[in-house]
């Protein structure tokens, strides 16, 4: 009795063994097999650490330019916001040509916990609420000269209800760029085979000469700069609604080119050419990159602030185009 009981249960642990095996087994050829090489984490978030680029402090990552424009501080500085991509271009707007102490932040002193912007006074020049709050401040009236890519639609309609005239200056040139992982074996695809992944029908990489993989096409949020030039390169497209297989797919995903090399860094990641032209300074400036975009001096029309056009004045001058170059962005000229 006591060798059947014994033999019983050995069978049952190796039943459960089996079974625990077959289980393992089983995920990893449905998850961890094919995620090992999908290609993906192409389009992981980072923040953006603005304590990089503080004005006036000697560590920071600004460009620098000997301004003939030096604001004092009784003057009525504009205050100054944008978005993430663009943070160390006002910032260092600031630094050339603001006083020492126009920026100020809660409590005295900058701290890390800076999601968007949060530790940075009221009465600060400089702010950071990045593109989404960003629009809605400079309608509102907390900001003077928002710098960003262009609106949404729904931040145009904004600005309408409130019957408030924004006035767009373009005072540089980016690239709107694709990424994936830098192990997809993709490196180039044409723009309407970008709007075709998006638009949902090439949905497997083996249809643009890759793996056979699922393509996970991630988006932005509503409103984001990156997401609004999207809304723009699909050409009045929608962008589909992507399958839930998609997770375990090769992701692409979407950006500003210097925002991508420069700011970010991802190693992890490489850009794509478009209709075989490499975004990098030269095919910006010739245009030859099919996706070169216009970023913004955006400030309302009503402000009467005086110091407002000398300032963009400024920046449109040879010192001015100057300093957006050291930004690592294209002058507009």
């Amino acid at each position: 009795m006591k060798n059947r009981l014994l033999v019983k249960q050995i069978s049952a642990l190796a039943a459960v063994f089996i079974v625990f095996a077959a289980f393992n087994l089983a995920m990893y050829m449905l998850l961890t097999g094919r995620l090992a090489n999908n290609f993906s984490g192409a389009s992981q978030s980072k923040m953006i650490d603005v304590a990089r680029y503080l004005p006036h402090e000697p560590g920071s990552e600004l460009a620098r330019v000997e301004s003939s424009l030096k604001f004092k501080a009784e003057d009525d500085l504009p205050v100054l916001d944008g978005a993430a991509a663009l943070v160390l271009v006002y910032a260092a707007i600031i630094d050339s040509v603001y006083p020492e102490g126009s920026v100020t932040y809660e409590g005295g002193v900058f701290s890390d916990d800076n999601y968007y912007g949060e530790n940075f006074a009221p009465d600060s020049a400089m702010q950071y609420k990045n593109t989404v709050r960003g629009y809605r401040a400079i309608v509102d009236g907390g900001t003077d000269i928002l710098f960003c890519a262009g609106p949404s639609d729904e931040q145009v309609a904004y600005a309408e209800e409130k019957g408030v005239e924004l006035v767009y200056l373009p005072v540089g040139l980016e690239a709107f760029v694709f990424f994936v992982n830098k192990n997809n074996p993709v490196d180039s695809l044409t723009v309407e085979q970008v709007r075709d992944i998006y638009g949902g029908s090439i949905t497997n990489w083996s249809q643009v000469g890759g793996a056979n993989r699922i393509i996970n096409p991630v988006t932005r949020l509503p409103g984001s700069g990156s997401q609004s030039a999207m809304d723009v390169f699909m050409a009045g497209r929608d962008i589909a609604r992507k399958s839930p297989f998609a997770l375990f797919g090769g992701s692409i995903g979407f950006s500003f080119r210097y925002y991508m090399t420069g700011m970010v860094g991802n190693e992890a990641v490489k850009l794509l050419s478009l209709n075989g032209v490499y975004p990098d300074e030269e095919s910006i400036k010739n245009r030859s990159y099919p996706a070169v975009a216009q970023f913004y001096a955006i400030y309302r029309a009503d402000n009467d602030n005086p110091n407002i056009p000398v300032l963009l004045d400024w920046l449109l001058s040879e010192e001015g185009q100057t300093l957006i170059a050291g930004s690592g962005y294209i002058p507009i000229a």
